[in-house]
């Protein structure tokens, strides 16, 4: 599986972005996926996460204002991010195919893609 994101830029506090993360097999919905993000000089962190089953989880700094959705017919992975701060600047990636044998938990992870939020 690769995964190829898309959809990064800048934007001003308060604006929103999407991004997307087209993996290249069939996610097929057996996949937990995720997004993770990582700043400069600071630890990647996860953004949250949806399993096969379309449930969600967002580490608290996001809930309210991040969603994950996956549409699994396109083999994307999604992320709606809403009321973007400065804080929220970071490099994103999206992961698939939880296991703990792996950093950061997943196996698989794309190249990331920028987000720039200017205050």
């Amino acid at each position: 599986v690769q995964l190829v994101e898309t959809g990064g830029g800048s934007v001003q506090a308060g604006g929103s972005l999407r991004l997307s993360c087209a993996a290249s097999g069939s996610i097929g919905g057996l996949y937990s996926m995720a997004w993770f993000r990582q700043a400069p000089e600071k630890e990647r962190e996860g953004v949250g996460e949806i399993d096969h089953n379309g449930r969600t989880v967002y580490t608290d700094s996001v809930k309210g204002r991040f969603a994950i959705s996956r549409d699994n017919t396109k083999n994307t992975l999604y992320l709606e991010m809403s009321s973007l701060n400065p804080e929220d600047s970071a490099t994103y990636y999206c992961a698939a195919w939880k296991d703990s044998n792996y950093r950061w938990g997943f196996k698989y992870w794309g190249q990331g893609t920028q987000v720039t939020v200017s205050s």
